[in-house]
């Protein structure tokens, strides 16, 4: 009798864990698990999804791409199903994400919590046709990118010439090409080989990738525009969802996501950004790391030579059907608000 209650509270005990986990949500991308993406805003999303449903839903964190794939596929692993959540960068698949790439345009850019700020604006008036095959869970952006080189500093647009130098997306490339450099593209993870082998003499990133790609003894020289801090372009990233499993959750784990995704997590990147962005700074200059920064009033030379590739976008966006001009302005506008804040 006693051993027959001790099973029958065992099968009670295994059933309520299998009925608590009623979902499980596999959340794969490429950083490390030591980055600021997957630290700072991975693990805090994965505990308080955990937390607000109650354990019935089980976030699943794989970094590195340890679900297999290439950086570049990862919008349509959630998009297809292959994973449930998926964390990318939109321009790594150049030209499909065409109005994101408005804030990837040269000299439009800010701190992290800035530009994402600005985005969720932007995203909820104009990327709905973009993002329609997932469902959106944050839109965001890092702080703005540097020049960080190595064996030579760019102290002005001529110390680009014939200098290959890692582009993170489209617009930045013909912003690269349009300041004298060679841009080549390539996903985060691939710069500290090219670096190391001389395939690229420099990379356009933000300084809170340093820590996890270990680059700071390679590259010394970084450059900065017009305040400290300030930078050259940014990448619009993304962490979607896959549209049918957001669907077949019931409406009251469909509330859990929807309360911790969107600005409540916009606010968690930006600051987990920006804090890693001063850190890493520190740490290249306690290492022996020289920044160089272009002064405010020398930037309009650098804005002058860069300005085809905002209208290039602008042209392009007329062509689609859309009102070019009036969206540049309206990304300018919200990120000028944004920084008033």
């Amino acid at each position: 009798m006693k051993r027959t209650l001790l099973a029958s509270i065992a099968a009670i005990a295994i059933a309520g864990t299998a009925s608590a986990q009623e979902v499980t949500l596999r959340v794969h991308h490429f950083l490390s698990a030591e980055a600021p993406m997957h630290k700072g805003v991975l693990e805090p999303w994965e505990k308080m999804v955990e937390e607000a449903s109650g354990g019935r839903i089980d976030v699943q964190l794989f970094p590195s791409m340890q679900l297999g794939g290439k950086p570049p596929q990862l919008f349509d692993q959630a998009r297809d199903g292959v994973v449930d959540v998926s964390w990318t960068l939109l321009g790594y698949t150049p030209g499909r994400f065409p109005i994101s790439e408005v804030f990837e345009l040269p000299f439009l850019s800010g701190t992290a919590t800035s530009t994402t700020m600005a985005l969720q604006e932007f995203q909820a008036k104009y990327m709905g046709d973009e993002l329609k095959d997932v469902h959106p869970l944050l839109i965001h952006a890092p702080a703005a990118y540097k020049f960080h080189t190595k064996g030579k500093p760019i102290q002005s647009m001529a110390d680009l010439a014939g200098l290959k130098i890692r582009t993170p997306s489209r617009m930045m490339t013909d912003g690269l090409g349009a300041l004298g450099a060679t841009a080549i593209g390539m996903p985060v993870p691939e710069i500290a080989q090219a670096l190391t082998t001389g395939v690229i003499d420099g990379a356009v990133v933000p300084w809170e990738v340093f820590g996890s790609l270990r680059i700071e003894s390679v590259t010394k020289d970084h450059t900065e525009f017009g305040t400290e801090n300030g930078g050259l372009s940014t990448s619009v990233m993304a962490l979607v969802m896959n549209q049918a499993k957001y669907d077949s959750l019931p409406d009251d784990l469909k509330k859990v996501i929807d309360d911790n995704s969107g600005a409540t997590l916009a606010a968690i990147a930006g600051t987990t950004f920006d804090e890693a962005e001063a850190a890493e700074r520190q740490k290249a200059i306690d290492a022996g790391g020289t920044i160089v920064i272009i002064p405010e009033a020398d930037l309009a030379e650098w804005k002058d030579a860069t300005q085809p590739v905002a209208d290039g976008w602008v042209k392009a966006m007329n062509d689609a059907g859309h009102d070019g001009q009036a969206m540049l302005d309206d990304a300018r506008a919200m990120l000028t608000a944004a920084q008033g804040k």
